[in-house]
Parts: structure tokens; C-alpha cells; sequence
């Protein structure tokens, strides 16, 4: 069997470097013409194949980014990998992805695995273990070592870098608002994403909305649970009040269940309860009724988030982190009431 044709081979046929080759190879203008010519004609006549790792090792650079998500499940962080995807791939960029499931010792540990010479950078949403435990050192060491990250959607202050977020708290101010502008007098909202920085944005969000129309806020109708506790008894001691006819739900597998629940309590929707929640996945699209939504527009967050992160690679000055600010929007449904 014929050997595979190396870089090295190349520069031994030659007596030059294996730099000298590999800068050949890539038209470089700082090799003479003749001898660029002459080792491109022998490596087209040995069919010489690019060793993407070697190259890698040469250059100091992979081509390569990692992302790390925190639930492939939920169907925003699935519209953003295909944003990243698309614009990594559009920008000649490999991508490495891995998912935390909300874990704050798998995080380190693909952290660690990932920037040992695998990845340039890193696009990254934070585990809900790792907010809740506040420990960011993973990576403020990854950034310490050379290593970019760009964190999307949940970040920390405590992590100087590059941030692509939504504006949650004014998202949640719109849904209110909404449901108050359709005639809603009294409105309940279940969050099971309370541990996390958007959860308690959209809270607040939420609370700001009734405090701006003069209505008080009432946390007994404030539900606020883990994803181990049983959401659909806690919704029906909170719904059993009949004069609730407002809910917002704060991520979308609550709100289908709340859908379900409120059909089996006879409500007419949107007559008696009208609803809206995060995110524009498939479900509320597809559930009877359809539900209103508030879209985070998750392709562009990572179509966005990519962009930042090759732009901090390949530019040849240090650039200023920033934070890109995306703004929401509510695609109304069947499960409020047209504005007047």
C-alpha cells in the first residue's frame, strides 16, 4: 500500500521546512515563484490531502469553535445551534457541540476537554447548576488562557466577555401589557426557570407591567417551582381562583401543560383565560388552541453570537467586549383576545 503523502514528506523531497511547504501549498507570496510551483506540482502528482490537525498545530489555530448548550430539548437553544451552525459554516468555521444538561461538573469538564488545543473559542449558555452555584472560574480560566468566549442568552457579570442576551425583562413588560391592553384583570404567571438570570428578568418584567398600569402585584398568583415539583397541582390550587383570567407562562413545556389544564377546567379561552408564554417553538404553533407568544428570535442570537466570536479571532487588535441587546417580539394567537 502507497504511504499518504505528509507535509513532512513534501519538505524532505525539497530540503526546506515543513513551514516553507505548508506556505507553498497556501499560495503565500513569501515563497519564490519557482519553488511554490514546484512543490504544488508534486503534491498534486502524489495527491497530497491537507492534515487538518497538523495544519492546526502549524498554524496555532483550528478553525474550530465549541458550543456548549444547556438543553438540546428546549426548543430556543435548538434555533440558535442551527444559527450558529449556518453562519460558523458561511464563515468557514468548524463547530464542536456538546450539551451541559443543566450541569455545572460537565460544563467544567467539556470546558477543560474542549481548550486543550481542540477549539479557538467557545460559544456558551450558562448551566442552570452554575448560576445557582455562582461559580464562574472555568471559564475566567479559559479567557485567562487566550481562550474568547462568548456567552448568549444566560450570562453573569462576573464573566468579562463578548455577551449576546434578550431583552427578557422588556419582553415580559410586553406580554403583560398586552394581556391588560385585551381586558385582563387579574394575571397569574408560573415560571419553572426561576434559579436562572432570565427567569427573574421576566419577573421583574412582569411585575413592572402591573406596577405601570396601577395594579397590584400579588405573589401568591407568582408561581415559582423547580422542574422536579408538580406544576400541574400547583397551577390548579392557583387557577382554582376564577377570578384569574390572565397567565403567563415563562418557558413553553409549562405552557402546554397550563394549556391542558385549563381546557379540563372548562375555561373558554380566550373569553374567561387568556395566555401567552416564551419561547416561538413548534408547540404553542401546533397545540389547540395555538398560543401567543413572545419570540426571542433564537437563530439570530446565534447567527449574532458566531459573529462576534470569529470577529475577536481573526481581528489583529484587541477589541472592547461588548454586549449585543436583541429585542423580542409577540406573535399574537389564539390564546388572547384582539385589542379593541
Amino acid at each position: 500500500m502507497t504511504s499518504k503523502m505528509t507535509l513532512k514528506k513534501i519538505a524532505a523531497e525539497f530540503n526546506v521546512s515543513i513551514a516553507t511547504v505548508s506556505k507553498a501549498l497556501n499560495d503565500s507570496h513569501d515563497i519564490g515563484v519557482k519553488t511554490k510551483e514546484k512543490i504544488q506540482a508534486f503534491a498534486l502528482k502524489h495527491h497530497y490531502k491537507p492534515n487538518k490537525i497538523a495544519l492546526s498545530l502549524l498554524n496555532k489555530k483550528t478553525k474550530t469553535l465549541g458550543v456548549i448548550i444547556p438543553n438540546i430539548m428546549n426548543s430556543f437553544f435548538t434555533e440558535v445551534f442551527v444559527g450558529i451552525e449556518e453562519k460558523a459554516s458561511a464563515l468557514g468555521y468548524n463547530l464542536i457541540s456538546c450539551i451541559s444538561n443543566e450541569s455545572y461538573e460537565k460544563e467544567v469538564t467539556t470546558i477543560e476537554l474542549l481548550k486543550s488545543g481542540t477549539i479557538d473559542g467557545f460559544l456558551v449558555s450558562i448551566a442552570e447548576e452554575t448560576q445557582i452555584n455562582k461559580n464562574f472560574n472555568h471559564f475566567n480560566e479559559a479567557i485567562s488562557e487566550g481562550i474568547p468566549i462568548v456567552l448568549f442568552d444566560r450570562v453573569t457579570d462576573e464573566i468579562e466577555s463578548d455577551k449576546v442576551i434578550v431583552n427578557d425583562l422588556e419582553g415580559a413588560r410586553h406580554a403583560t401589557d398586552h394581556l391588560i391592553k385585551t381586558g385582563c384583570k387579574k394575571i397569574a404567571i408560573v415560571s419553572i426557570i426561576d434559579n436562572l438570570s432570565v427567569g427573574k428578568l421576566r419577573v421583574e418584567g412582569y411585575k413592572k407591567a402591573l406596577t405601570d398600569h396601577g395594579m397590584t402585584v400579588n405573589e401568591k398568583i407568582i408561581v415559582r417551582l423547580s422542574k422536579n415539583e408538580d406544576l400541574e397541582t400547583a397551577m390548579k390550587i392557583v387557577l382554582a381562583d376564577k377570578t384569574i383570567d390572565g397567565l403567563l407562562c415563562l418557558e413553553e413545556s409549562s405552557a402546554i401543560v397550563c394549556l391542558e389544564l385549563i381546557k379540563a377546567m372548562k375555561y373558554s379561552i380566550p373569553d374567561q383565560m387568556s395566555m401567552i408564554c416564551f419561547t416561538n417553538g413548534k408547540l404553542p404553533q401546533h397545540v389547540s388552541p395555538t398560543i401567543t407568544t413572545i419570540s426571542q428570535h433564537g437563530k439570530f442570537i446565534g447567527e449574532t453570537a458566531t459573529l462576534m466570536l470569529v470577529n475577536r479571532l481573526e481581528s489583529k487588535t484587541d477589541l472592547e467586549f461588548s454586549t449585543k441587546i436583541i429585542k423580542t417580539s409577540l406573535i399574537e394567537r389564539e390564546t388572547t383576545k384582539r385589542l379593541q
